[in-house]
């Protein structure tokens, strides 16, 4: 009877200082998110930063199996939640309570039990959430990081357009500058042509004129010399007509 009396205490005995290694295994945990969490909200440490340091080898070595521990802790502190919760309400629950009224060392043992399952009850609460806190800010960094170098890529785009417009803006007063000047030119080209048109005109009006004029010259010269001619003729046919009459001295030979 001693003998299973030692054997049962001896498992009570191991059984309770391996829920107090584990428990304990759960508050460093909780302490490591807590200054995992203090790190990753430094406001000196910039997305960046932290966006170089995610980006290390030993990260993408790990990232198949990221998700996998990541759930895998989520699975294991809900389950010490929920054992955490029962505890708790096994020991605030009525029957506990009336064996405590009954003896006062129970009272306090009780009151122990209560008090270690609400600090387990927190601990693994707090854990639960410091380890959901922590996944998404470490995504929040990313996206920042991410963010920012699409903000800095997209200003410096936006730079580089903005200088590819004022030199547009710059070569389109040069063109405007350069048509208005061969707008000038042309237009000074043209009344120089209208100018050099008009005397063209004059110039030919007068030749016109001279040309009427020796037209008109011309006709009068060869109704002139039309009339020289005639009278020519009319001498010549008298010529030969005094030539062909017989002279006076030849009737009275006769």
């Amino acid at each position: 009877m001693c003998t299973c009396l030692d054997s049962l205490q001896h498992c009570s005995a191991l059984v309770t200082v391996i829920m107090t290694l584990q428990w304990t295994a759960v508050a460093f945990f909780l302490y490591a998110e807590v200054i995992a969490n203090v790190i990753l909200c430094i406001p000196f440490i910039s997305a960046k930063r932290w966006r170089r340091v995610f980006s290390w080898g030993i990260w993408n070595w790990l990232s198949p199996y990221w998700n996998k521990c990541f759930f895998t802790m989520i699975m294991v502190l809900i389950v010490l939640f929920l054992d955490a919760v029962r505890e708790v309400q096994k020991y605030s629950g009525p029957e506990p309570m009336q064996d405590a009224k009954v003896n006062p060392n129970v009272y306090d043992h009780v009151h122990m039990k209560l008090f270690r399952a609400q600090r387990n009850l927190y601990i693994s609460g707090f854990s639960l959430f410091l380890w959901l806190v922590m996944r998404r800010v470490v995504t929040l960094l990313n996206q920042v990081a991410v963010s920012t170098e699409d903000s800095a890529a997209i200003q410096t785009q936006m730079h580089n357009m903005a200088d590819a417009a004022k030199q547009l803006e710059e070569d389109n007063k040069m063109l405007r500058q350069t048509l208005l000047d061969e707008e000038k030119t042309v237009e000074a080209k043209n009344q120089q042509l209208k100018l050099d048109i008009q005397k063209l005109e004059t110039q030919l009006k007068t030749a016109d004129s001279a040309v009427h004029r020796s037209q008109a010259e011309v006709e009068a010269m060869k109704r002139q010399a039309k009339g020289l001619a005639q009278e020519y003729d009319r001498l010549l046919s008298e010529h030969h007509q005094l030539q062909n009459q017989p002279s006076a001295s030849d009737k009275k030979d006769n």
